[in-house]
């Protein structure tokens, strides 16, 4: 429950400073706890961190683009600060740390597992953006 918690505020708190709406700032704590919930969840069942990534990635946008329509603005509104508590920053920090004391082969690992999050985390995104689009492309051309 801490978790859940932290992930809201993760998100919660960077939306106050990226000047978010007022109306909009729990619901972007919200979609943030979501992506939090089931990042753990995969984790927990697969035990890979980049497949656990990538689904919450896709939940966080799915839920920004729902949250977008209902409040009629833009998705980023959501989807920046929700991503922010699944960012790799220990993977990241971790492998200029193993640089500088010159263990190389863990600054490898380390490193590829950050990349690899943050590929995950940015296909996720242009999946959810780019199915979203179509149906909208489609809803237009069936309206004309």
């Amino acid at each position: 429950m801490k978790e859940i918690i932290l992930a809201f505020l993760g998100s919660y708190c960077p939306a106050i400073l990226f000047n978010i709406e007022r109306k909009n700032l729990f619901w972007a704590g919200i979609c943030g706890a979501m992506g939090w919930i089931t990042y753990d969840g995969i984790y927990i069942l697969s035990g890979n961190k980049i497949f656990a990534s990538f689904i919450a990635s896709i939940v966080i946008s799915l839920t920004s683009e729902i949250m977008a329509k209902v409040f009629r603005t833009p998705s980023t509104v959501f989807n920046v600060p929700s991503l922010l508590p699944i960012v790799p920053g220990i993977p990241a920090y971790y492998t200029v740390l193993n640089i500088i004391e010159n263990n190389i082969q863990e600054a490898l690992y380390k490193g590829l597992e950050a990349i690899g999050i943050a590929g995950a985390i940015a296909f996720g995104i242009l999946l959810v953006s780019t199915v979203f689009k179509y149906i909208n492309s489609k809803k237009n051309q069936a309206c004309l």
